[in-house]
């Protein structure tokens, strides 16, 4: 059980049946009366977000949430099936519970599912997601028209910006969460600390062979 003491970003709290994320929050205290909590709360089922303000001494249930890991098997273009990698059941996802991980999900990709009173209600991916690029136009050095990226088809459909120096078959890690990929060299152009030469560009590692020029 949770009062309004508890109240933080990030904080789970069940409402009416149904779980919340606190993604906003702020403390008052006027002069006269009791302090009071401005929250804006965001339904994890639905993704509808409002504004709710609790009173000092408000309680509140926490969310029954839990996570399993789950490895994706197919979309039939409406839905999501996973299956639990511990005890093989199958469970399936919409597209609004999927979110924005639909972009970078390609099969056999183990994931994080978030359950609610035991049913499926979201997807985390994980910190890295390798996928191929299948379609880059080529890039003449020397034209900056373009500027410094050109458009690219990941092998999932999505559209990307990419260096240059990207072409069809290249790999790149999506930085799931804008997770650093290296604290030590985090924004340089090129990581002494992979094996392979790096760049970030745009939310993203792309990574080439060493024996190729980065110009």
């Amino acid at each position: 059980m949770y009062d309004s003491r508890d109240l933080r970003k990030g904080l789970k709290i069940e409402i009416d049946g149904d779980p919340y994320v606190v993604v906003q929050f702020q403390f008052a205290k006027p002069g006269k009366g009791k302090s009071y909590y401005k929250c804006k709360l965001k339904n994890m089922v639905t993704g509808v977000q409002f504004d709710r303000t609790f009173r000092s001494g408000d309680k509140f249930n926490e969310a029954n949430l839990e996570e399993h890991e789950m490895e994706f098997l197919y979309s039939d273009g409406e839905e999501y099936c996973f299956m639990n990698t511990a005890n093989y059941e199958q469970e399936f996802l919409g597209k609004e519970q999927m979110g924005e991980a639909i972009d970078f999900l390609k099969e056999n990709t183990v994931c994080n599912v978030l359950f609610f009173k035991e049913k499926p209600i979201a997807v985390s991916l994980p910190i890295f997601v390798n996928l191929k690029i299948v379609k880059s136009d080529p890039w003449a050095k020397g034209d900056t028209a373009s500027g410094d990226t050109k458009p690219a088809t990941l092998e999932t459909g999505y559209k990307i910006q990419v260096p240059p120096l990207c072409r069809r078959g290249r790999t790149c890690s999506n930085r799931h969460q804008n997770r650093g990929v290296c604290r030590a060299c985090q924004g340089v152009k090129v990581c002494p600390h992979f094996s392979e030469k790096t760049i970030f560009s745009n939310g993203f590692l792309f990574l080439f062979p060493e024996d190729s020029s980065l110009g």
